[in-house]
């Protein structure tokens, strides 16, 4: 096949330009496909149909211009039409877009807004309660604590194993000192150290044992105590109370189990108190630790002998106030005027 000869003259090369999608585009561009109407006037669309046989624009002269790229350069005119055309094309195009982009920020602004407008005051309602968050609770007193009841089964029998409160606790005051052992049972789930801690202060304060310097009790948690103020479930209380022949099952009450060291605080009554002594839990529990002590220390039971008296702290408070016609008051201390 013999090479594609080039033609030169007005015309441009001999024969017309195949037609394909490239020539096709040209081809509607020079009609006035893009930016002008088939007839000439300006806004169309697409190039003004033309009927059946009538020759179209390329068939004449233009139609037969070089493409570049393909068979060789465009004339400098022509190259300049087509680069004008393409920048308006380009122009529109940008154009277009940047139309479709502003909208798009807008209204992405525009629901922003809305959102943030909307979202705004949670968000600093959440950052201003952040920042007056109210801190977490204080912890609770002694006094706090010693007023409040706990739970405890009154049918509990826990392990029978103890644990001693840790620490020393010395003797405040002067007189004969006592010394002492706190023991809790494992499993009452019960504050040993608020326990310990009611002992101590309870057997030291001058309205107990060591009115007037003449007893002083120290806390010791090692070596040898004179007693040991032991802390156990109800089912335990009993048998360790059942060793000095000691009946507590029945009304579930505390001892001091005089056959061996220790003097038994039913978890029971310590949790949730009586009925004789009703929301009074801190006295009733202080009545406690001095009427069993109390015994450790050679009392026995005694009931007050006047109506509207204070019951003496070596009466079975626990089981009543009231007793052939007397109404006792509650009362938790050997020396209650001190």
């Amino acid at each position: 096949m013999l090479p594609r000869q080039r033609q030169t003259g007005p015309a441009g090369p001999a024969g017309p330009a195949g037609h394909g999608p490239r020539q096709d585009y040209l081809d509607a561009f020079d009609g006035g496909a893009v930016g002008a109407g088939g007839d000439g006037k300006s806004g169309g669309v697409r190039a003004k149909e033309r009927p059946a046989g009538e020759p179209g624009p390329e068939a004449g002269p233009r139609a037969q211009a070089p493409v570049a790229g393909v068979d060789g350069a465009a004339p400098p005119a022509q190259r300049g039409n087509m680069g004008r055309a393409f920048t308006g094309i380009a122009a529109a195009a940008v154009t277009t877009v940047l139309a479709v982009v502003v909208a798009g920020q807008v209204t992405e602004g525009r629901d922003t807004g809305a959102r943030t407008g909307h979202s705004a005051p949670d968000q600093g309602a959440d950052a201003h309660a952040g920042s007056t968050a109210t801190p977490s609770a204080a912890p609770l007193t002694y006094e706090q604590k010693m007023d409040r009841t706990y739970p405890v089964s009154a049918t509990l029998k826990a392990s029978g194993k103890f644990d001693t409160v840790p620490g020393f606790d010395k003797a405040p005051g002067t007189g004969r000192k006592y010394r002492y052992r706190v023991d809790v049972e494992q499993g009452l789930g019960l504050d040993g150290a608020l326990f310990a801690e009611a002992v101590q202060k309870t057997l030291n304060d001058d309205r107990s044992w060591g009115h007037g310097g003449t007893r002083t009790f120290e806390r010791i948690s090692s070596g040898e105590p004179d007693f040991v103020i032991t802390l156990a479930s109800p089912g335990t209380t009993a048998t360790w109370c059942a060793k000095s022949g000691l009946d507590t099952a029945e009304e579930n009450v505390s001892c001091d189990s005089a056959a061996t060291r220790r003097v038994m605080i039913n978890a029971y009554r310590w949790a949730q108190g009586s009925k004789t002594y009703g929301d009074k839990i801190h006295m009733y529990r202080q009545m406690l630790i001095n009427h069993e002590v109390g015994h450790r220390l050679g009392h026995n039971h005694v009931t007050c002998e006047k109506n509207g008296e204070l019951a003496p702290v070596m009466q079975q408070q626990t089981k009543f106030l009231d007793h052939d016609g007397i109404h006792c008051l509650p009362n938790a201390w050997p020396y209650p005027s001190s």
